[in-house]
């Protein structure tokens, strides 16, 4: 069921368990949300800025370090520019951690991914994780 009233955007990784747990909580909850495989389509500075904006947060808490180029690149350190962050993040979009959930309740980094509850209308009765975990709104 699709809510056009409710829009839901996932930016989402299929390999990633929180992500995929993600998609399916907003699905138990009967969304349709859109859902941007990023590694596929890329990210722009200007949509990373405003995920940044929107979430409240920074760049720096929207980038992934696990499993990335970040140390490689010489990401970590304090000193790093947002600047040349968002160059990092746009010419390796794996630097983006996630998923990060866009609804007219807000943006915000899901992890864990039960977190997205709280930018929804609706809730699932009850969720069970991949992992067995089960998630009681």
């Amino acid at each position: 069921m699709t809510d056009i009233a409710f829009p839901i955007t996932i930016f989402h990784n299929p390999a990633c368990g929180t992500s995929r747990n993600t998609v399916a909580m907003v699905q138990a909850a009967g969304y349709a949300p859109q859902v941007v495989e990023y590694l596929k389509t890329g990210w722009t500075r200007e949509q990373l800025q405003d995920l940044a904006a929107k979430s409240g947060g920074s760049l720096r808490a929207l980038m992934r370090e696990k499993g990335t180029p970040a140390e490689t690149l010489g990401l970590l350190a304090d000193e790093v520019s947002d600047e040349r962050l968002l160059d990092a993040m746009v010419e390796h979009p794996i630097l983006v951690n996630r998923p990060i959930v866009v609804t007219p309740k807000g943006v915000k980094l899901c992890r864990p991914s039960e977190q997205v509850l709280d930018l929804l209308d609706r809730k699932p009765e009850q969720f069970t994780k991949e992992d067995g975990e089960v998630v009681t709104p």
